[in-house]
């Protein structure tokens, strides 16, 4: 493997496409800078729920809202759309048949907005019990951190929408290519964030 292949900062195509694979470095690393900086957002309002966790002026408690059922489900959907985006990684790298290529983007979506609805009917429980965000300061904390991984992943959901498009209309150039290596990224990149919540927020409310 040369240097520059070693440095890459996402899909290696250097073997299949080594054009777009050089015309990529500069721009995923670019995206690699902000998705750092999403990161340290995350960063600090995991540590305001920290903070907050035991402010519930007897109000609704971690113990009594979160259900691990849900969450559990939400978890393995989100793991296996970042699976399914990576087969559709594979089939870009290797030239696969446009239609293979949007089928796993299509179930990827699939997922993405499965995961939504059942994180929707989670908060409409919650408000069902009075647990609204300006009810106590654990509820705002965690009103602030998990919808907005959830307005990330709508927006991953948009963006998946937007290169299937762009797929059918323009195929599969060196900038259709470099945008999905973009959206890779960022939609791996919301697994671990909600691994951090499920694992910090989920697990740990349940075991006080």
């Amino acid at each position: 493997m040369s240097r520059s292949e070693g440095a890459h900062p996402g899909l290696n195509l250097g073997h299949t496409d080594a054009v777009t694979h050089e015309q990529a470095e500069t721009g995923l690393f670019g995206f690699w800078v902000f998705l750092m900086s999403d990161a340290v957002i995350f960063a600090l309002l995991f540590a305001t729920y920290g903070v907050m966790l035991h402010a519930t002026v007897n109000g609704p408690t971690p113990a009594s809202e979160y259900q691990i059922g849900p969450a559990l489900a939400e978890t393995l959907i989100l793991l296996t759309s970042s699976f399914t985006f990576g087969m559709a990684s594979v089939a870009m790298k290797h030239g696969a048949p446009r239609l293979q290529l949007l089928g796993w983007m299509g179930v990827t979506l699939l997922l993405g907005l499965a995961f939504l609805v059942l994180e929707g009917n989670d908060f409409a429980t919650m408000f069902g019990h009075a647990a609204y965000p300006t009810r106590s300061g654990f509820l705002s904390s965690f009103f602030a951190l998990v919808p907005l991984h959830g307005l990330h992943l709508l927006a991953g959901c948009l963006w998946l929408v937007v290169m299937m498009v762009q797929i059918v209309t323009f195929g599969l150039d060196s900038r259709v290519k470099i945008n999905i290596m973009r959206l890779g990224l960022f939609w791996h990149f919301l697994d671990v964030v909600w691994i951090a919540i499920f694992s910090v927020v989920y697990l740990q409310g349940l075991i006080r």
